[in-house]
Protein backbone atom coordinates (compact mmCIF):
# COMPACT_ATOMS: atom_id res chain seq x y z
CA UNK A 1 0.00 0.00 0.00
CA UNK A 2 1.32 3.44 -0.91
CA UNK A 3 0.95 5.79 2.03
CA UNK A 4 2.95 8.99 1.88
CA UNK A 5 2.11 9.89 5.49
CA UNK A 6 3.64 6.68 6.86
CA UNK A 7 6.77 7.31 8.95
CA UNK A 8 9.24 4.84 10.41
CA UNK A 9 11.14 4.63 13.69
CA UNK A 10 9.35 7.58 15.30
CA UNK A 11 10.02 8.67 18.88
CA UNK A 12 6.92 8.67 21.08
CA UNK A 13 8.41 11.18 23.53
CA UNK A 14 6.51 14.20 22.20
CA UNK A 15 3.37 12.22 21.33
CA UNK A 16 2.57 11.21 24.91
CA UNK A 17 2.18 13.39 27.98
CA UNK A 18 4.48 11.12 30.01
CA UNK A 19 7.32 12.02 27.65
CA UNK A 20 8.86 8.53 27.68
CA UNK A 21 11.44 8.12 24.91
CA UNK A 22 10.22 4.87 23.37
CA UNK A 23 9.99 4.38 19.62
CA UNK A 24 7.34 3.12 17.21
CA UNK A 25 8.31 1.07 14.16
CA UNK A 26 5.65 2.82 12.05
CA UNK A 27 3.53 5.92 12.59
CA UNK A 28 0.73 7.63 10.67
CA UNK A 29 -1.94 10.22 11.42
CA UNK A 30 -5.47 9.72 10.05
CA UNK A 31 -7.95 12.54 9.46
CA UNK A 32 -10.85 10.59 7.93
CA UNK A 33 -12.34 7.12 7.70
CA UNK A 34 -10.62 6.31 4.40
CA UNK A 35 -7.16 7.02 5.85
CA UNK A 36 -8.00 4.96 8.93
CA UNK A 37 -9.01 1.97 6.78
CA UNK A 38 -5.77 2.31 4.81
CA UNK A 39 -3.73 2.34 7.99
CA UNK A 40 -5.50 -0.75 9.33
CA UNK A 41 -4.90 -2.49 6.01
CA UNK A 42 -1.20 -1.57 6.20
CA UNK A 43 -0.90 -3.27 9.60
CA UNK A 44 -3.05 -6.24 8.55
CA UNK A 45 -0.99 -6.98 5.43
CA UNK A 46 2.20 -6.99 7.50
CA UNK A 47 0.63 -8.96 10.35
CA UNK A 48 1.80 -6.38 12.84
CA UNK A 49 0.08 -4.93 15.90
CA UNK A 50 -1.34 -1.42 15.83
CA UNK A 51 -2.24 1.04 18.55
CA UNK A 52 -4.65 3.95 18.29
CA UNK A 53 -3.19 7.09 19.87
CA UNK A 54 -5.27 10.12 20.73
CA UNK A 55 -3.91 12.89 22.93
CA UNK A 56 -1.35 10.52 24.43
CA UNK A 57 -2.52 11.43 27.92
CA UNK A 58 -3.61 8.05 29.24
CA UNK A 59 -0.83 5.77 28.08
CA UNK A 60 2.53 4.58 29.42
CA UNK A 61 4.89 2.90 26.97
CA UNK A 62 7.27 0.58 28.77
CA UNK A 63 8.99 -0.65 25.60
CA UNK A 64 9.40 0.22 21.94
CA UNK A 65 6.25 -0.50 19.95
CA UNK A 66 6.95 -3.03 17.18
CA UNK A 67 3.95 -2.17 15.01
CA UNK A 68 1.97 0.82 13.76
CA UNK A 69 0.90 3.80 15.84
CA UNK A 70 -2.27 5.29 14.32
CA UNK A 71 -2.72 8.87 15.51
CA UNK A 72 -6.41 9.75 15.56
CA UNK A 73 -6.87 13.19 13.94
CA UNK A 74 -10.49 13.05 12.71
CA UNK A 75 -11.87 16.51 13.47
CA UNK A 76 -14.96 18.61 13.01
CA UNK A 77 -17.70 19.91 15.34
CA UNK A 78 -21.37 20.38 14.43
CA UNK A 79 -24.32 21.56 16.53
CA UNK A 80 -27.98 20.79 15.87
CA UNK A 81 -30.56 22.69 17.97
CA UNK A 82 -33.41 20.57 19.32
CA UNK A 83 -36.62 21.22 21.20
CA UNK A 84 -36.91 22.64 24.72
CA UNK A 85 -33.49 24.22 25.02
CA UNK A 86 -31.57 21.11 24.00
CA UNK A 87 -28.78 20.93 21.46
CA UNK A 88 -27.04 17.92 19.92
CA UNK A 89 -23.32 18.54 19.46
CA UNK A 90 -21.23 16.10 17.39
CA UNK A 91 -17.45 16.08 17.39
CA UNK A 92 -14.79 14.09 15.58
CA UNK A 93 -12.82 11.65 17.71
CA UNK A 94 -9.57 13.52 17.16
CA UNK A 95 -10.78 16.83 18.56
CA UNK A 96 -8.95 18.02 21.67
CA UNK A 97 -11.31 17.53 24.61
CA UNK A 98 -10.67 20.80 26.45
CA UNK A 99 -10.89 22.82 23.25
CA UNK A 100 -14.19 21.09 22.50
CA UNK A 101 -15.54 22.02 25.96
CA UNK A 102 -14.48 25.64 25.34
CA UNK A 103 -16.15 25.59 21.90
CA UNK A 104 -19.42 24.51 23.52
CA UNK A 105 -19.22 27.13 26.29
CA UNK A 106 -18.50 29.94 23.82
CA UNK A 107 -21.75 29.10 22.01
CA UNK A 108 -23.88 28.71 25.11
CA UNK A 109 -24.08 24.91 25.04
CA UNK A 110 -23.88 23.80 28.66
CA UNK A 111 -23.25 20.61 30.62
CA UNK A 112 -19.57 19.83 30.11
CA UNK A 113 -18.04 22.75 32.01
CA UNK A 114 -17.07 20.58 35.02
CA UNK A 115 -14.94 18.51 32.64
CA UNK A 116 -12.75 21.44 31.59
CA UNK A 117 -9.00 20.92 31.19
CA UNK A 118 -9.17 17.12 31.18
CA UNK A 119 -6.42 16.03 28.78
CA UNK A 120 -7.05 13.81 25.77
CA UNK A 121 -9.43 13.68 22.84
CA UNK A 122 -13.18 13.55 22.31
CA UNK A 123 -12.91 9.96 21.08
CA UNK A 124 -11.29 8.81 24.30
CA UNK A 125 -13.88 10.49 26.52
CA UNK A 126 -16.62 7.82 26.35
CA UNK A 127 -14.11 4.97 26.25
CA UNK A 128 -13.31 5.48 29.91
CA UNK A 129 -16.33 7.63 30.77
CA UNK A 130 -14.17 10.54 31.90
CA UNK A 131 -15.45 12.47 34.87
CA UNK A 132 -14.60 15.22 37.32
CA UNK A 133 -16.28 17.31 39.99
CA UNK A 134 -19.57 15.44 40.01
CA UNK A 135 -20.05 15.11 36.24
CA UNK A 136 -19.29 12.22 33.89
CA UNK A 137 -19.45 11.94 30.11
CA UNK A 138 -22.39 9.54 30.40
CA UNK A 139 -24.49 12.33 31.94
CA UNK A 140 -24.57 14.18 28.61
CA UNK A 141 -23.84 11.40 26.15
CA UNK A 142 -26.17 10.91 23.16
CA UNK A 143 -24.40 8.34 20.98
CA UNK A 144 -21.14 7.53 19.26
CA UNK A 145 -20.21 6.05 15.92
CA UNK A 146 -17.43 3.50 15.76
CA UNK A 147 -15.69 1.41 13.13
CA UNK A 148 -15.85 -2.34 13.60
CA UNK A 149 -12.25 -3.22 12.79
CA UNK A 150 -12.75 -6.71 11.32
CA UNK A 151 -15.71 -5.89 9.07
CA UNK A 152 -15.03 -2.25 8.17
CA UNK A 153 -18.62 -1.36 9.09
CA UNK A 154 -19.61 1.70 11.10
CA UNK A 155 -22.02 1.14 14.00
CA UNK A 156 -23.87 3.52 16.31
CA UNK A 157 -23.84 2.95 20.08
CA UNK A 158 -26.26 4.63 22.47
CA UNK A 159 -25.57 5.02 26.19
CA UNK A 160 -27.04 1.64 27.09
CA UNK A 161 -24.90 -0.13 24.49
CA UNK A 162 -21.80 1.59 25.87
CA UNK A 163 -22.40 0.06 29.33
CA UNK A 164 -20.88 3.01 31.15
CA UNK A 165 -19.43 2.54 34.63
CA UNK A 166 -16.94 4.35 36.81
CA UNK A 167 -14.11 5.13 34.34
CA UNK A 168 -15.39 2.20 32.31
CA UNK A 169 -17.29 1.35 29.15
CA UNK A 170 -17.85 -1.67 26.95
CA UNK A 171 -14.90 -0.49 24.83
CA UNK A 172 -12.46 -1.06 27.70
CA UNK A 173 -13.60 -4.61 28.38
CA UNK A 174 -15.99 -6.72 26.30
CA UNK A 175 -15.34 -4.87 23.03
CA UNK A 176 -11.75 -3.85 23.68
CA UNK A 177 -9.81 -3.67 20.41
CA UNK A 178 -12.84 -4.49 18.28
CA UNK A 179 -14.01 -0.95 17.57
CA UNK A 180 -12.43 2.43 16.86
CA UNK A 181 -14.50 5.46 17.88
CA UNK A 182 -14.94 7.96 15.03
CA UNK A 183 -17.41 10.53 16.37
CA UNK A 184 -19.19 11.32 19.62
CA UNK A 185 -22.49 13.18 20.05
CA UNK A 186 -23.53 14.97 23.24
CA UNK A 187 -26.92 16.16 24.44
CA UNK A 188 -26.32 19.61 25.90
CA UNK A 189 -28.65 22.41 26.99
CA UNK A 190 -28.87 26.14 26.43
CA UNK A 191 -29.97 26.97 29.98
CA UNK A 192 -27.37 26.59 32.76
CA UNK A 193 -27.81 23.71 35.20
CA UNK A 194 -24.83 24.20 37.46
CA UNK A 195 -23.12 21.43 39.44
CA UNK A 196 -21.10 23.02 42.23
CA UNK A 197 -21.60 20.51 45.04
CA UNK A 198 -18.33 18.65 44.60
CA UNK A 199 -14.93 19.53 46.05
CA UNK A 200 -13.99 23.20 46.15
CA UNK A 201 -16.09 24.24 43.15
CA UNK A 202 -18.65 26.37 45.02
CA UNK A 203 -16.05 28.20 47.09
CA UNK A 204 -13.83 28.85 44.08
CA UNK A 205 -16.77 30.08 41.97
CA UNK A 206 -17.76 32.46 44.78
CA UNK A 207 -14.22 33.79 44.92
CA UNK A 208 -14.04 34.26 41.16
CA UNK A 209 -17.52 35.74 40.86
CA UNK A 210 -16.81 38.71 43.16
CA UNK A 211 -20.53 39.16 43.75
CA UNK A 212 -21.74 38.21 40.29
CA UNK A 213 -24.17 35.28 39.94
CA UNK A 214 -22.62 31.86 39.26
CA UNK A 215 -22.47 30.77 35.62
CA UNK A 216 -21.19 27.82 33.57
CA UNK A 217 -18.26 30.00 32.49
CA UNK A 218 -17.33 30.63 36.13
CA UNK A 219 -17.64 26.92 36.90
CA UNK A 220 -15.25 26.18 34.04
CA UNK A 221 -12.82 28.82 35.31
CA UNK A 222 -13.02 27.34 38.80
CA UNK A 223 -12.36 23.82 37.53
CA UNK A 224 -9.38 25.06 35.51
CA UNK A 225 -7.97 26.96 38.47
CA UNK A 226 -8.34 23.99 40.82
CA UNK A 227 -6.86 21.52 38.35
CA UNK A 228 -3.91 23.79 37.62
CA UNK A 229 -3.26 24.21 41.35
CA UNK A 230 -3.18 20.46 41.91
CA UNK A 231 -1.93 18.88 38.69
CA UNK A 232 1.41 19.44 36.98
CA UNK A 233 1.50 20.68 33.40
CA UNK A 234 2.75 17.83 31.15
CA UNK A 235 4.62 20.44 29.11
CA UNK A 236 6.74 21.08 32.22
CA UNK A 237 6.81 17.66 33.92
CA UNK A 238 5.90 14.43 32.14
CA UNK A 239 2.78 12.81 33.58
CA UNK A 240 -0.51 11.20 32.59
CA UNK A 241 -2.75 12.91 35.12
CA UNK A 242 -4.45 10.58 37.58
CA UNK A 243 -2.54 7.31 37.41
CA UNK A 244 -5.00 5.36 39.58
CA UNK A 245 -8.77 5.12 39.83
CA UNK A 246 -10.49 6.10 43.06
CA UNK A 247 -11.48 2.74 44.56
CA UNK A 248 -15.07 1.95 45.46
CA UNK A 249 -15.31 -0.38 48.46
CA UNK A 250 -18.30 -2.13 50.07
CA UNK A 251 -19.90 -0.19 52.91
CA UNK A 252 -18.86 -2.84 55.44
CA UNK A 253 -15.21 -2.45 54.46
CA UNK A 254 -15.48 1.33 54.59
CA UNK A 255 -16.90 1.22 58.13
CA UNK A 256 -14.06 -1.03 59.29
CA UNK A 257 -11.51 1.35 57.79
CA UNK A 258 -13.27 4.39 59.24
CA UNK A 259 -12.84 3.02 62.75
CA UNK A 260 -9.07 3.15 62.25
CA UNK A 261 -9.06 6.27 60.06
CA UNK A 262 -11.92 8.52 61.21
CA UNK A 263 -10.73 11.42 59.07
CA UNK A 264 -10.65 9.38 55.87
CA UNK A 265 -12.45 11.28 53.06
CA UNK A 266 -15.23 9.35 51.36
CA UNK A 267 -18.12 9.80 48.93
CA UNK A 268 -21.22 7.72 48.23
CA UNK A 269 -20.99 5.84 44.93
CA UNK A 270 -22.83 3.16 43.01
CA UNK A 271 -21.85 -0.13 44.58
CA UNK A 272 -20.42 1.25 47.80
CA UNK A 273 -18.22 4.07 49.09
CA UNK A 274 -15.59 5.87 47.01
CA UNK A 275 -12.31 6.60 48.77
CA UNK A 276 -9.82 9.00 47.14
CA UNK A 277 -6.83 7.05 45.89
CA UNK A 278 -4.65 10.12 46.39
CA UNK A 279 -5.43 10.08 50.12
CA UNK A 280 -4.57 6.40 50.38
CA UNK A 281 -1.27 6.94 48.54
CA UNK A 282 -0.41 9.92 50.71
CA UNK A 283 -1.16 7.99 53.90
CA UNK A 284 1.09 5.21 52.62
CA UNK A 285 3.96 7.70 52.55
CA UNK A 286 4.45 8.19 48.81
CA UNK A 287 3.38 11.80 48.27
CA UNK A 288 6.38 13.79 47.04
CA UNK A 289 8.60 10.70 46.87
CA UNK A 290 11.34 10.74 44.22
CA UNK A 291 13.21 7.70 42.93
CA UNK A 292 15.78 8.61 40.33
CA UNK A 293 13.93 10.15 37.39
CA UNK A 294 10.43 9.16 38.57
CA UNK A 295 8.32 10.24 41.47
CA UNK A 296 4.95 11.01 43.02
CA UNK A 297 3.89 14.61 42.63
CA UNK A 298 4.27 16.76 45.74
CA UNK A 299 0.82 18.37 45.43
CA UNK A 300 -1.22 15.43 44.13
CA UNK A 301 -0.33 11.89 45.11
CA UNK A 302 -2.49 10.47 42.30
CA UNK A 303 0.03 11.73 39.75
CA UNK A 304 3.22 9.86 38.90
CA UNK A 305 5.79 12.01 37.15
CA UNK A 306 8.76 11.74 34.80
CA UNK A 307 11.41 14.25 35.85
CA UNK A 308 13.20 14.08 32.52
CA UNK A 309 14.67 10.83 31.31
CA UNK A 310 12.65 8.15 33.08
CA UNK A 311 12.06 4.80 31.45
CA UNK A 312 8.55 3.43 31.29
CA UNK A 313 9.62 0.41 33.32
CA UNK A 314 10.64 2.72 36.20
CA UNK A 315 7.22 4.38 36.28
CA UNK A 316 5.52 0.98 36.17
CA UNK A 317 7.72 -0.34 39.00
CA UNK A 318 6.84 2.65 41.19
CA UNK A 319 3.13 2.12 40.53
CA UNK A 320 3.45 -1.53 41.52
CA UNK A 321 5.20 -0.57 44.76
CA UNK A 322 2.43 1.91 45.58
CA UNK A 323 -0.26 -0.69 44.89
CA UNK A 324 1.47 -3.22 47.13
CA UNK A 325 1.90 -0.88 50.10
CA UNK A 326 -1.66 0.50 49.87
CA UNK A 327 -3.06 -3.02 49.76
CA UNK A 328 -0.98 -4.09 52.75
CA UNK A 329 -2.03 -1.07 54.81
CA UNK A 330 -5.69 -0.67 53.81
CA UNK A 331 -6.69 -3.95 52.18
CA UNK A 332 -7.54 -2.05 48.98
CA UNK A 333 -6.02 -2.99 45.63
CA UNK A 334 -5.69 0.14 43.53
CA UNK A 335 -6.46 -0.10 39.84
CA UNK A 336 -4.46 1.80 37.24
CA UNK A 337 -6.34 4.32 35.14
CA UNK A 338 -3.43 4.63 32.69
CA UNK A 339 -3.04 2.04 29.93
CA UNK A 340 0.25 0.14 29.99
CA UNK A 341 2.01 -1.00 26.82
Amino acid sequence: MENTSMQTDISLKTLTTFGIAQQARYYTAVSNLSELLEALDFARQRQMPYFLLGGGSNILFTRDFPGLIIHMAIGGIQAQPEAEGQVLVRAGAGENWHQFVCWCLERGYYGLENLSLIPGTVGASPMQNIGAYGVEVKDHFAYLEALEVHTGEVHRFDAEACAFGYRESVFKKALKGRYIILEVAFQLHTQPKLRMDYGDIAATVEQLAAGAPPSPELVAQAVIQIRQSKLPDPAQIGNAGSFFKNPIVPEEQYHRLALRHPNMPHYPAAGGIKIPAGWLIEQAGFKGLTKGQVGVHARQALVLVNYGDARGEEVLALSEEIMQVVQERFGILLEREVNIL
